[in-house]
């Protein structure tokens, strides 16, 4: 009877235990996938959370456990797969003795590379158009990606500068030229030019080749 008693206790000390943080995570990144499915599948005016749950395969009102909104779900989503592919771009991480150009070639064109294939121009491309009519994207994407980067590729720039690497001064000021032509990139492959698309890894590469030393 004790040993009954031992076990029902045990099982009701386990149904009071929230989910272990391993599956937190999972349920997490499967939100997360699902959203960015959802986004560029249907954009940003068309997602809705239920969508997203029964993409996902969980409970309706699991993602609200996880994002209250969704504009909190697209940040999510900027933060996790589009942020995240560049946080090793930071002058931290520079090794001993490496030059910034040979920085930026491993740790930004690998990421630029890929920014069609892992959806991440696409969510830039979802910015812009609906940008307009839902600010908040605007805001969550300049906050969570582009303002961050700009602030590292200007520290990187600055380094390039005192260490005679840069043809031109004038990058450390204006670090957005650097990135020009990605954002071109995002721009002509949906927008301007479906059908004769450009590889924006390789417009970054001759990019540095333009703005750098060799």
């Amino acid at each position: 009877m004790r040993r009954s008693t031992s076990a029902q206790t045990e099982k009701a000390k386990a149904r009071g235990r929230g989910p272990s943080l391993e599956k937190t995570a999972r349920t997490r990144d499967a939100i997360i996938a699902a959203a960015l499915q959802e986004f560029l599948e249907k954009g940003f005016a068309d997602t809705t959370m239920e969508a997203v749950a029964r993409r996902a395969d969980i409970a309706k009102g699991t993602p609200y456990r996880y994002f209250p909104t969704k504009d909190a779900l697209f940040e999510g989503v900027v933060r996790q797969r589009v942020a995240g592919a560049l946080v090793e771009v930071n002058a931290a991480n520079r090794a001993p003795g490496e030059t910034v150009l040979a920085f930026l070639r491993r740790t930004m064109v690998p990421a630029m590379h890929d920014v069609e294939r892992k959806g991440r121009a696409a969510i830039a491309r979802l910015v812009l158009t609906e940008g307009a009519r839902f600010p908040v994207l605007v805001d969550i994407y300049r906050r969570e990606m582009f303002d961050p980067l700009l602030v590292e590729l200007r520290a990187l720039l600055q380094a390039a500068r005192d260490e005679g690497e840069l043809k031109s001064g004038v990058l450390v000021e204006h670090p957005d030229l650097l990135i020009a032509p990605i954002w071109y990139g995002i721009v002509h492959n949906e927008l301007l030019h479906r059908r004769r698309k450009v590889d924006i890894g390789e417009l970054f590469e001759v990019n540095l080749d333009l703005l750098f030393r060799r």
